[in-house]
């Protein structure tokens, strides 16, 4: 990250409240979300299920679709918002994938159950980030503004959740349909 990159980052996390700036909370609920992809990756590593599933994307999808309509939001773009979080947390499990592939010491120990306790996680973060789209609706609309204010988030954020390489690129992508 460049020096003036990470100072910005750093003044924006030193803002009163921790702040992101005006993006903050949807930038730290998806980082979250994206964290979970950790969880998914224990879960499904060294078992026979794939990191790509594409029957359970299209039940979150056509979930979000429904949602954001009754919720006053655009479908289309909520969809397009969430596609971009799945496959962050894609990223993220194929990343871990390849890391514990050569440290295999670095596997979890332990595999968290991904219907009881992960899909919970990722529906409660689904419903927080709705909500959060909502909020943040009329910010995200201009686009100049918004994308200013996007980057700052993304770069705050990876400076105060210590995001790791794998992390990183996973969020940068996804930050990219933050602004509609």
């Amino acid at each position: 990250m460049r020096v003036e990159a990470l100072a910005l980052a750093l003044a924006l996390a030193l803002m009163p409240g921790g702040s992101m700036g005006p993006l903050g909370e949807l930038t730290d609920l998806m980082v979250r979300r994206m964290r979970v992809g950790d969880l998914v990756a224990a879960a499904k590593f060294g078992t026979p299920r794939p990191i790509d599933d594409p029957v359970r994307e299209r039940q979150v999808l056509e979930g979000v679709r429904a949602r954001s309509a009754a919720m006053g939001l655009d479908p289309e773009s909520a969809v397009r918002f969430f596609r971009a979080q799945i496959e962050a947390n894609k990223a993220v499990q194929r990343g871990l994938y390849a890391r514990w592939m050569r440290h295999p010491d670095e596997v979890p120990d332990e595999r968290p159950d991904l219907l009881t306790d992960v899909r919970q996680r990722l529906d409660r973060l689904t419903t927080e980030l709705l909500v959060e789209l909502r909020e943040t609706e009329r910010l995200r609309r201009p686009a100049v503004s918004c994308e200013v204010q996007a980057k700052l988030a993304e770069r705050s954020a990876i400076v105060v959740h210590h995001l790791d390489e794998v992390h990183e690129d996973a969020l940068v992508p996804a930050m990219r349909t933050v602004c509609s």
